[in-house]
């Protein structure tokens, strides 16, 4: 076993096949991850092990020779393929024990459900002999606080991610300040930008890219790039005031391509936009079949904007819900400026919206000819001023998903650059 001072850093080992098989997304992993950063804990690997006592053994065992502190999520619960705990003894080979507060405290919580206790219920009980219990306020799973060999501490919470926030900010964040593990604070914040490359965008930063407190990285999704800025010092008010000044010169330099910040998206930003000006949004959709619609619907507060939307995939209801003409469907085809602006003209003048953004495009697999190829979409924009529509080529090698979702961000940047 090497020297405490060759061990450096926290790891994060979450447990459960299910994880493995990808049953369930692992989000305690990331939220964890950020409540490190928050505490100015140096944290350098993730692992993740199924329900196998041998290898969850083998992880923790390699774990304690690399880092300070080790998070372990998931294996608490009751049965058969909860092993944790088990393992966690077995690793450091101490025995485990029955502690009586427990076992009484997770009686008391199952009789005010209305159940009876059960012998495999009175696994959760047991912990390494010289361990120090996690309480679980909300759950029946207890996790531990434990130094098994010198410079080596670990913490285990259950998988269920409501109970081990709670369980985190009670008892593990006081503990891991008291410790002095958690020395001084990284800050962070995110900028997103949409319109420009990651590595047009990494061309044009390289200077800032470079610099070690505070850093800038970029991360690329469908259409979006994000920029998180970190900042490590003794406090957070520091850290902030070294992310300032950072921030205010990505924004001159990026102009209009970034569009927020934090979890901003488009649709925020739109709606925030719209609701400024006391003015509504309507949309019609045919390729992305409500997407954007939804886009919109899932940002808390959106009713007071969004009036509404039509999804018109045949031409028969382009016609008979948004006035599109026959004529135009005919010598211009679904999928053309005119037959997007009239669809946008058309629901704007349905809803009586003051803005109306329209999409019609072939997202594929199939559908696409040489004049019109898979991934070409008319984008239409509609306002007080007029109707403006323009068709883009987003290329088919991504898919139909990725196609759907580059249309429904690009309406709604050119919307928001329309807005100021």
């Amino acid at each position: 076993m090497p020297p405490p001072s060759q061990r450096i850093g926290a790891e994060i080992l979450c447990v459960g096949s299910e994880l493995l098989l990808g049953s369930i997304v692992n989000t305690n992993a990331r939220w964890l991850a950020d409540q490190l950063a928050a505490l100015g804990l140096a944290h350098y690997r993730q692992q993740v092990v199924g329900d196998h006592r041998g290898r969850l053994i083998a992880a923790l065992q390699s774990a304690s020779r690399r880092c300070r502190l080790l998070i372990t999520t998931g294996g608490l619960g009751p049965t058969p393929d909860d092993l944790t705990t088990e393992a966690i003894a077995a690793a450091f080979d101490t025995p485990l024990e029955e502690r009586p507060e427990v076992w009484a405290d997770i009686q008391t919580k199952l009789v005010r459900r209305g159940r009876s206790p059960s012998p495999t219920v009175r696994r959760q009980a047991l912990l390494p002999v010289g361990a120090t219990l996690l309480p679980n306020p909300t759950g029946t799973a207890p996790g531990m606080i434990w130094t098994p060999v010198p410079g080596f501490t670990l913490l285990s919470f259950p998988g269920v991610p409501r109970e081990m926030k709670a369980m985190w900010e009670a008892t593990a964040v006081p503990w891991l300040r008291q410790s002095g593990l958690a020395q001084g604070v990284f800050a962070s914040r995110i900028l997103r930008f949409w319109g420009v490359g990651e590595a047009t965008l990494a061309e044009q930063l390289a200077d800032l890219l470079a610099g070690s407190n505070p850093t800038v990285a970029p991360y690329a999704g469908a259409g979006e790039v994000t920029l998180r800025l970190t900042a490590a010092a003794a406090d957070r008010a520091a850290a902030e005031a070294l992310l300032a000044p950072l921030e205010a010169e990505l924004r001159a330099r990026t102009g209009t391509a970034c569009f927020g910040d934090g979890d901003d998206s488009l649709a925020s930003v739109v709606l925030a936009a719209l609701r400024q000006r006391g003015q509504s949004l309507a949309v019609a959709e045919s390729c992305t079949g409500g997407g954007l619609g939804a886009a919109l619907a899932a940002v808390p507060g959106a009713s007071d904007v969004f009036v509404g939307g039509v999804i018109a995939y045949a031409n028969a209801v382009k016609q008979q819900l948004l006035g599109v003409p026959a004529a135009l469907l005919r010598e211009h085809g679904a999928v053309s400026d005119p037959v997007a602006r009239a669809m946008a003209e058309g629901v704007q003048r349905q809803t009586g919206s003051t803005w109306a953004l329209a999409v019609s495009g072939i997202a594929g697999p199939g559908g696409g000819s040489p004049d019109k190829p898979v991934g070409l979409v008319h984008l239409a924009l509609a306002g007080p001023h007029g109707c403006t529509s323009e068709g883009v080529q987003f290329g088919a090698s991504r898919g139909r998903g990725w196609i759907q979702t580059l249309s429904i961000g690009e309406s709604l940047n050119r919307l928001r650059l329309a807005l100021g």
